[in-house]
């Protein structure tokens, strides 16, 4: 196995022949086409591919279905749900307004799983408007890499000097079960992408394009608003990662408070969970990365394999912990049943 076994598709495009891994942000700003990813703890990897063509699925490849039974927990509902409560008292106490409170699951593998397989079935019981699959051999002391991500959360979209994230906030089994807080949440995430664009675009650019819009996606609903600003020529992907990551909703606002709250009280780390993942063409200045929510991500070491998926909710003063603990319940249960073999339409 080498670079040569390397595949990316997002959207309707497959990207093969992997030439360089860069941990740099500035190489973005060279030439090429890139699969990015970066962790939501802030470890970049990016990966530049030679041969990019259009992606048209074959027939449906088999994998070996992963139980429900499978999946352990990182935090357990009781630990949860006390989590939210330390969070509404943080709130009470002034240091935060809303975190986000996430919980990473792990299933053991006898054996590595067929990803791109899993993709698939993702792709087509899941569909997702920015999807991705990334799969990178272990090679040059650089670590395997394989993502299978159904995110419908757009953090980063570039077309020039136009930039655009997209957050969600809000999230429930219909319309109709959106609470005020799902809007209320939604409008401070706003708040604090807007003042991090300000950071990354030119001033006096940045202004929400859309509010509170609904989106329909299999399972659930979710509150979507698009924030835009413009960019100098001048601007680095070094200075728009810096400025944007970890994405705002899925940190919390203040975002510094916030993620002291998250290291404080969630128990594993997040990995490519939350972070950046999506693709960079260098040479026309554009970009599209997603908020590596709805994700899965496999680890295959010497001493075994592991699948891995990661779920939470936006805490605010409102939030109910065992409603939050549905809630993330909600947002899992659709893909583990895809990665069982159960393909709901």
């Amino acid at each position: 196995m080498g670079l040569n076994d390397a595949v990316a598709i997002f959207g309707n495009v497959i990207a093969r022949n992997c030439t360089h891994i860069s941990h740099d942000p500035r190489d973005l700003d060279s030439q090429g086409w890139w699969a990015v990813t970066q962790t939501f703890e802030g470890h970049f990897t990016a990966f530049r591919f030679e041969s990019i063509e259009p992606y048209e699925p074959t027939s449906m490849r088999s994998f070996e279905p992963v139980p429900t039974s499978a999946w352990t927990s990182s935090m357990a509902q009781l630990q949860y749900e006390q989590a939210v409560e330390s969070i509404r008292s943080d709130i009470a106490r002034g240091w935060v307004y809303q975190a986000n409170l996430c919980r990473v699951l792990t299933a053991e593998l006898a054996e590595p799983i067929d990803g791109l397989a899993l993709w698939e079935q993702l792709r087509r019981h899941n569909p997702a408007p920015h999807a991705g699959y990334l799969y990178v051999p272990e090679s040059f002391n650089e670590p395997r890499v394989e993502v299978m991500c159904a995110s419908p959360e757009l953090f980063i979209s570039r077309q020039g000097d136009q930039i655009m994230s997209s957050p969600i906030k809000g999230t429930a089994a219909s319309a109709e079960q959106l609470l005020d807080k799902d809007s209320s949440e939604n409008i401070m995430i706003v708040d604090l992408v807007r003042n991090d664009l300000s950071h990354v675009a030119t001033a006096g650019t940045v202004s929400v394009a859309e509010l509170l819009r609904l989106e329909e996606h299999p399972g659930l609903v979710h509150l979507v608003s698009d924030v835009i600003g413009e960019l100098t020529p001048q601007t680095s992907w070094t200075t728009i990662l810096a400025g944007l990551t970890p994405p705002g909703s899925v940190s919390g606002a203040p975002k510094s408070s916030a993620l002291e709250v998250i290291s404080r009280l969630e128990t594993a780390p997040r990995n490519i969970y939350c972070g950046a993942f999506g693709w960079v063409n260098s040479d026309n200045q554009s970009a599209s990365l997603a908020v590596g929510i709805r994700t899965f991500w496999q680890d295959v070491t010497t001493s075994g394999a592991s699948l891995n998926f990661g779920t939470g909710a936006g805490i605010t003063w409102g939030s109910d912990p065992t409603g939050e603990w549905l809630e993330t319940e909600l947002k899992a249960n659709r893909l583990l049943s895809i990665a069982a073999g159960h393909y709901a339409e």
